[in-house]
């Protein structure tokens, strides 16, 4: 901060300064003799300027101490922003200091929040790429053993690792889509029952060949969604159910109901959830211990579908004992204001 900068910025103070003077000297020249009156007015207009002069320097020395650093920190690169900062000299100076720190805090945890889910998607991404190179690498080795299978069985083979990859991809384009999910939906009421058929379909070569049971209650459910997004979420939480339960067992979906919400609920008698991981399945690529050791996952369907839930106005809840059941509930309030999504 120059001298001239200060004296700009204390020009109300010198126009304050020289409108008094000019009363001063003013009532001066009117009420004394012509005669003598004229050395004193100088004298007392230098005397003045000259103390105001002081005043001035001095301010501008005590004040150079805060904005001089303060311009280090301004032109610096470093990191440490905060420790760089200038103690204030005034409440003035503590109060925009305080803001500033304010607002230097909220960039960085922005800034924090932005680098994590970078590196969340860059993570995701590679934990992709790798699992759909999976159902390639298989296609591939079906081609080479081609000549010892009859067509039929090839086709189910293809048709299978083509299945997986579809479901690959469409939990990438639901995962990109998850931020702009209010400009893509519609609430109305919507067959449950029917959803669940479509999603059952879907995977029913998956079904058969594992020799899964399935089971529906046949009252019929309707509830407040959209069924492109609630179809993404069962078919997430079917698929999980197919993947870890074994050869012969059953699937379940009941419906219950209270005077607050309706809940579908998806049973499966497979692997289970060891304590320590069922409050993290929900985690953005959590796998578990079982999951792990059990089969290869991206961790990100149960993910997607809680965060969908969540933005449909639902819920999603999870109970399990390991090497026994598992049971995803879906909660649907029966009020709820679709205006705030």
């Amino acid at each position: 901060m120059s001298f001239f900068e200060y004296i700009k910025d204390k020009r109300y103070f010198w126009v304050f300064y020289l409108i008094i003077m000019t009363f001063v000297s003013l009532i001066m020249f009117l009420g004394g003799n012509h005669q003598e009156i004229g050395s004193n007015i100088l004298y007392i207009n230098i005397s003045c300027f000259f103390f105001a002069l002081l005043y001035t320097t001095i301010g501008y020395f005590y004040r150079k101490k805060f904005f001089q650093p303060l311009t280090e920190v301004i032109e610096s690169q470093h990191e440490e922003i905060l420790a760089m900062l200038p103690k204030a000299q005034t409440y003035q100076q503590k109060q925009f200091l305080d803001l500033f720190k304010k607002i230097y805090q909220n960039y960085t945890n922005e800034l924090q929040t932005l680098y994590d889910e970078k590196r969340e998607h860059q993570e995701f991404i590679i934990s992709w790429i790798h699992e759909v190179k999976i159902p390639i690498a298989a296609s591939r080795l079906l081609i080479e053993n081609s000549d010892d299978m009859s067509t039929e069985l090839l086709a189910d083979k293809f048709e299978d690792e083509l299945n997986k990859i579809d479901n690959y991809i469409e939990q990438a384009l639901y995962y990109s889509r998850i931020d702009s999910f209010s400009k893509d939906y519609f609430i109305t009421e919507v067959h449950v029952n029917q959803i669940i058929k479509n999603s059952v379909k879907k995977y029913a070569k998956l079904f058969i060949s594992k020799g899964i049971h399935f089971y529906m209650e046949a009252k019929e459910q309707f509830v407040q969604s959209d069924s492109k997004w609630l179809g993404f979420v069962i078919d997430q939480i079917i698929a999980n159910s197919l993947k870890y339960t074994d050869e012969n067992g059953k699937i379940a979906i009941k419906f219950d109901e209270d005077s607050k919400e309706k809940r579908l609920i998806i049973e499966d008698n497979g692997i289970g959830i060891k304590p320590e991981d069922i409050n993290r399945v929900f985690e953005r690529g959590f796998t578990g211990s079982i999951g792990r050791s059990y089969a290869k996952s991206t961790g990100i369907g149960l993910y997607l579908a809680k965060q969908l839930a969540k933005k449909l106005g639902h819920d999603i809840t999870i109970e399990s004992e390991e090497h026994k059941f598992t049971k995803v509930i879906i909660h649907f309030p029966k009020m709820r204001n679709y205006y705030n999504l």
